[in-house]
């Protein structure tokens, strides 16, 4: 009796391949996935010369390490949460990640629904990338990346109520630079 083997998918065959040490296909690897990935470390660094150097140290952390990924989920998750890991632990390094113990509430800034229509991708970037760094760090990681406060909080080394507080100050700021990004708009059409 012979057993139905299931065919190796891609993936499996590029995982493989760099484990391997097969250049061609860490090469491939790279080319798949680096634009993600640099949209990724540039929501962390404070320029982009940083996001590169976050993605190249990223990018050697996983093909150093890609024999122990489990396959419990799809590469590009396992690959992005390196690179996030990579951003956080260079920040860290650097002292740009000072973190303050805050016991005041989020719940003391309201949250509004803030209109991102007519914005593009690189002003949204660039107003999260003039936030202070740990409400960049916070604000990526529950508002972009999906984490929970709880989840946060352990990989930063803050408090669960201190997450929800810079996260809650990072909304507050950024939608202060919406609205009088809007307001400035607005003027300028006025007085043509």
């Amino acid at each position: 009796m012979k057993l139905f083997t299931k065919p190796k998918s891609e993936e499996d065959k590029l995982i493989e391949g760099c484990v391997a040490g097969k250049r061609d296909m860490q090469r491939m690897l790279y080319d798949l996935y680096s634009r993600k990935m640099m949209a990724v470390c540039m929501r962390y660094a404070p320029t982009s010369f940083e996001a590169e150097d976050i993605m190249q140290e990223g990018f050697v952390k996983v093909f150093a390490n890609i024999q122990n990924f489990k396959r419990d989920c799809p590469l590009e998750f396992w690959v992005r949460r390196i690179m996030i890991n990579t951003a956080l632990k260079q920040l860290r390094q650097k002292s740009l990640m000072t973190v303050s113990h805050e016991t005041e509430e989020a719940g003391n800034i309201a949250s509004t629904d803030v209109n991102l229509t007519g914005y593009s991708m690189d002003e949204l970037l660039g107003m999260i990338q003039s936030l202070a760094p740990r409400y960049r760090m916070v604000f990526n990681l529950y508002a972009i990346e999906g984490y929970n406060h709880k989840e946060i909080g352990e990989m930063l080394g803050i408090s669960e109520g201190t997450s929800k507080s810079q996260y809650s100050r990072a909304r507050a700021i950024l939608q202060g630079m919406l609205e009088r990004q809007d307001k400035t708009y607005q003027e300028h059409v006025i007085s043509q």
